[in-house]
């Protein structure tokens, strides 16, 4: 018998969380595929011909979901901060330069993401 590293409850809790990031992630150089019964899988930077630069595997919906928040959102504060002198800083330090209300908008992204993955079952988060 083959063991399995993920239940099939946490395997489907992070199917929904793979799915809500889905296409807010389309652009991004990384993937997130179910790897069965090894758990989720997140490749990334993908160099021809030798292959992804980083595979990171996931066992924990929360995990999952906490990293790829933190991908999206690194993502539009390095889009936020092209051009100026803000790329040189620290994700959390461009964050608190943005005006309260795109500041609020992320807080807000951050819950429908949760919505959208069924995070109901993950205690402690909404916190941008």
């Amino acid at each position: 018998m083959q063991e399995t590293f993920i239940s099939d409850e946490e395997r489907e809790k992070c199917r929904k969380v793979a799915e809500a990031f889905r296409e807010a992630l389309e652009g991004e150089d990384l993937v997130v595929l179910d790897a069965g019964r090894f758990g989720f899988v997140k490749l990334q930077y993908y160099k021809p011909p030798w292959g992804f630069d980083n595979v990171f595997t996931f066992l924990d919906a929360g995990a999952l979901f906490d990293d790829l928040w933190e991908e999206w959102m690194d993502s539009q504060l390095l889009k936020y901060a092209e051009g100026t002198p803000m790329v040189e800083m620290e994700y959390e330090q461009i964050f608190r330069c943005m005006p309260k209300e795109m500041q609020d908008f992320y807080v807000l992204k951050k819950q429908e993401f949760m919505e959208a993955a069924g995070c109901g079952f993950l205690s402690g988060f909404g916190k941008a």
